[in-house]
Parts: structure tokens; sequence; C-alpha cells
């Protein structure tokens, strides 16, 4: 009986494998946390997969904000089939894509899988507009309303042999302690873009030149906006309250123009 059982456990182990499965993020040999929060706030369209009455999978293209923890936002039409879907069974998920030159699969992208759900909190709708002003000419349409998706799961495809799955707590920032930041946010973003243009090109000089204008501020980092390009700065350390931001943003600034002055060999 013994070599009966051993010759099983040799035949099993010798089989052919199962499909791999990917890491969570927290053990992926890559930055996953930081490609997915990164994802998250520069991109400003993608795809949203919703249930039909009938359950079979509907997919639409949407145009995309974040909150200020990393929340998806949306701006929907009850008009849209995918509105109606959400009203009558909220279970969704919304899909990232970089995107760039040659094999579309070789850039990453993220799936975010939650529950989209009407929003009236004002915050929502200043920042959704901040990312996309041309929506300000319909946004307030009888149809029309801000949704937000409440994640539950996250999915990255970070290129070829990098993939992970990662939480809520993971795809969101912990807004706790940084209340200032959010409720001083608004103040902030007018302040750089009326008096600080030339700081916010030194921020997204990486990005390229162009007329960067700030949309969003959070503990991590800012999002910047040209037309439609967009840019993720982040933060070397994570700030909680404005005093500290204003110092990491003049830190950025100093170091980013001694960069620029610096000749290159």
């Amino acid at each position: 009986m013994a070599e009966t059982s051993d010759s099983v456990g040799e035949a099993e182990s010798s089989g052919p494998r199962g499909p791999a499965r990917p890491l969570p993020a927290a053990q992926a040999p890559f930055d996953a946390i930081g490609l997915s929060r990164r994802l998250l706030r520069s991109i400003r369209s993608g795809a949203l997969a919703t249930l039909d009455a009938d359950g079979t999978p509907f997919a639409s293209l949407v145009t995309i904000a974040t909150d200020v923890d990393g929340t998806p936002l949306m701006l929907l039409s009850q008009l849209s089939a995918h509105t109606r879907n959400l009203l009558a069974d909220p279970r969704c998920s919304l899909l990232f894509s970089a995107g760039g030159k040659g094999d579309p699969l070789a850039h990453p992208r993220l799936t975010v899988v939650g529950r989209g759900l009407r929003t009236d909190e004002p915050r929502a709708r200043a920042r959704f507009l901040a990312r996309h002003p041309k929506a300000a000419l319909y946004a307030d349409f009888p149809d029309f309303g801000f949704f937000a998706i409440a994640p539950t799961a996250g999915h990255l495809n970070g290129g070829f042999a990098k993939a992970a799955t990662l939480t809520r707590a993971e795809l969101l920032l912990d807004l706790a302690g940084a209340e200032a930041i959010v409720a001083g946010e608004r103040g902030a973003i007018e302040h750089m873009n009326a008096d600080h243009a030339d700081a916010l090109a030194l921020y997204a000089a990486s990005e390229g030149t162009a007329a960067w204008r700030l949309t969003g501020l959070d503990p991590e980092g800012m999002d910047l906006l040209a037309g439609d390009r967009t840019a993720r700065v982040t933060f070397p350390d994570t700030v909680r309250d404005i005093g500290a931001l204003r110092k990491v943003l003049v830190v950025m600034a100093a170091e980013a123009r001694a960069a620029a002055e610096t000749p290159r060999p």
C-alpha cells in the first residue's frame, strides 16, 4: 500500500501544473501598488463593464477622474445602458489601460472591481470637472449624475510577467490624519494655477513642455493636465498637512529648477 501511495504522489507531483496565478501586490517583485495608483490617477477614460438585466456583461467607454483617496469617479447619463445597469445592479469593473506604441498588451493596465454608486458629494463634482473641464457643459443636465466606484479588489497587469492582485486598502489612500489636505485642496490648487505656473511646468518637466494646470492634490502627489495630456507627480514623502505640502512643493521646485539648469555632458 505504501508503494501505491508513493507512486500516486509522484504521479501527482510530476503531472501538469495548473494555470499561474498573480501574486498579491505585497509579494510582487515590483512596485505593484505604486504602479496601480499611478494608473488610477493618470488615465482619463476606460472601459466600464456592467451587467444587463439578463446577466450579460456589457462594456462601454467612460471618462474617469478620482477622488482624493483614489476612488474612481464618473459622470453618467441615465439615458445610457451602463447607467441603467448600475442603478439595477451596482456590481461592475473598470479597466484603466495606459496604451502606447507597439503591442498594446505590452503596456500596463489595471482592472478595478467594485460597486458603482450614485454620489452627491460636492468634492466628487469638483474633482471630476477639474479633470474634464468640458463636461461642465452638460454636468447639470437633469439626466446626468456622478457615480463613484467603491473598489473591492484590483487586478494589475504591469506588462510581460508582471501581474498582481490588490485589496481595497492597497488601491486607495488612507486619509486618516490628512483632513487638512482634503479641506485645503481646492484653495491650494487655485493658488498654484494662478501664481505658480512656472513651478507646475518644472514638476512635469519629464512629461514634456506644456501649459500644465493642477487638477488634484492628495497626500501622495499631484495630478496635472494640459489639454488631453495628463501627468502624475508623486511626492518624495507622504504629506498630511498644509505646512508639509508647502515645504515639499518648494523643495521639489528648487530641485527641478537646479536639474534644468545643470549643463548636460
